[in-house]
């Protein structure tokens, strides 16, 4: 069980830190049941509440700072998706994004970011869903990463494009 304080990561909706664990007192819900009241960290007024017994599947600790750095050094070894069917692949990264790992959310990094500089070089725009997938998981990685290595987006984004290059 995670406590009040702790940063976690919550699938679709990236660093939350733990406000409260809690019993909600609200109709139609057990009020035996306790729930943790998650705070995202690029929304300070949102809130989500996610029952303790069900979030074991949605929700894991944010890696260490070493971590970060273990798993920037493996980028150049990692696999991009090759699909080559734009449907086909479009539903990995919607399968991916759902995975609230962090090698799988830098697999969609590193292949819509090759995809787009060769594109680019072919004289084509980035696909739309490249796009989109491409921000999605650059929002939920570079938030974590920015928490745990005290940088700025703009470092971390500088740090995985240069691992990313080393290919």
């Amino acid at each position: 069980m995670y406590k009040i304080g702790d940063y976690i990561v919550k699938n679709g909706n990236g660093v939350c830190r733990v406000d409260n664990v809690m019993h909600l007192d609200m109709s139609g819900i057990d009020k035996n049941r306790l729930y943790y009241l998650l705070v995202p960290i690029d929304d300070e007024n949102g809130k989500v509440y996610l029952p303790v017994d069900t979030s074991a599947q949605q929700l894991r600790k944010v890696m260490t700072s070493k971590e970060a750095y273990d798993l920037i050094a493996k980028i150049p070894d990692i696999q991009e998706i090759s699909i080559a069917n734009d449907k086909s692949r479009e539903q990995r990264y919607k399968e991916t994004i759902k995975n609230i790992e962090p090698e799988s959310l830098l697999r969609i990094i590193k292949t819509t970011y090759l995809r787009k500089k060769e594109r680019l070089e072919q004289g084509k725009k980035n696909t739309a869903a490249d796009e989109y997938y491409l921000t999605l998981a650059k929002k939920h990685l570079f938030s974590e990463l920015c928490l745990v290595l005290g940088k700025d987006k703009e470092e971390v984004h500088n740090l995985i494009v240069d691992a990313v290059n080393k290919n």
